[in-house]
């Protein structure tokens, strides 16, 4: 195995830091690999926010859920789907198609994935924060975001503080890959993976500002999660971004 499978076989989301800056060598490194990610046809659509500024850094917390390790780690961006670049290129394209939207969040996460992978080989940790979209619209407005930007994800940067977290049980390779065709939900191996989630979640620390010794298994955090990550609001803000209207 070499050391690339290894960091990536290792990953676990750090959610504490300590207040020791990146270096200007580690920053320009991670954004090398962020930069030459693989990107859909070289549209290259998207946008990273670096929010620095202290107090900005507060507010974004605030409409992020209240997740204190957002203003704890070292760096935090915010990683955009954006065609506004292009859509200054090329004005007479119509943007308004979904394909867009999807090709700008693919890249995106791919970006962000990248982005902590080289982190990571640094010895630095992060977490990627999914609540930049509670408050979207008013997130948008704090970022003075244009027309075809939306945020999809932020990222914690820093260096771990304490021992590194146990890493998550993930589902097994017989229920995640598949052969030539889509495969039913095997019930047996599903009440397998709940039990080791169960077990996990037990002796995991309670981390503000969430609680999770509430969950039962797998199966009870997706229940519970997806009834509470509704975002009503999001259809309207997409078609208002330009997005998704066709």
């Amino acid at each position: 195995m070499n050391e690339t499978i290894s960091l990536l076989h290792n990953h676990a989301s750090v959610r504490s830091f300590t207040n020791k800056s990146l270096t200007e060598e580690q920053r320009e490194a991670i954004f090398k690999a962020v930069s030459q990610t693989s990107s859909s046809s070289l549209l290259q659509a998207v946008s990273i926010i670096r929010i620095t500024n202290p107090v900005l850094r507060k507010k974004v917390m605030q409409l992020s859920m209240d997740q204190p390790y957002i203003e704890e780690a070292a760096e935090f961006w915010i990683f955009c789907a954006d065609f506004n670049r292009n859509h200054q290129i090329a004005p007479v394209v119509d943007i308004e198609y979904i394909e867009f939207l999807l090709v700008g969040t693919f890249d995106a996460g791919l970006m962000a994935q990248n982005a902590l992978t080289a982190a990571e080989s640094m010895g630095l940790g992060g977490v990627f924060i999914g609540a930049v979209r509670a408050n979207i619209n008013e997130l948008s407005d704090l970022l003075k975001l244009p027309k075809y930007v939306i945020p999809l994800v932020g990222l914690c940067l820093g260096t771990p503080a304490g021992d590194k977290p146990e890493l998550k049980p993930r589902l097994p390779q017989s229920m995640v890959l598949q052969e030539n065709q889509y495969q039913p939900l095997d019930q047996e191996k599903l009440a397998t993976y709940d039990e080791a989630m169960l077990k996990y979640y037990e002796s995991r620390p309670v981390m503000a500002p969430f609680t999770v010794k509430k969950v039962k298994g797998w199966s009870d955090h997706i229940q519970d999660h997806l009834q509470r990550s509704t975002l009503p609001q999001m259809m309207n803000y997409l078609n208002k971004q330009g997005y998704a209207k066709k």
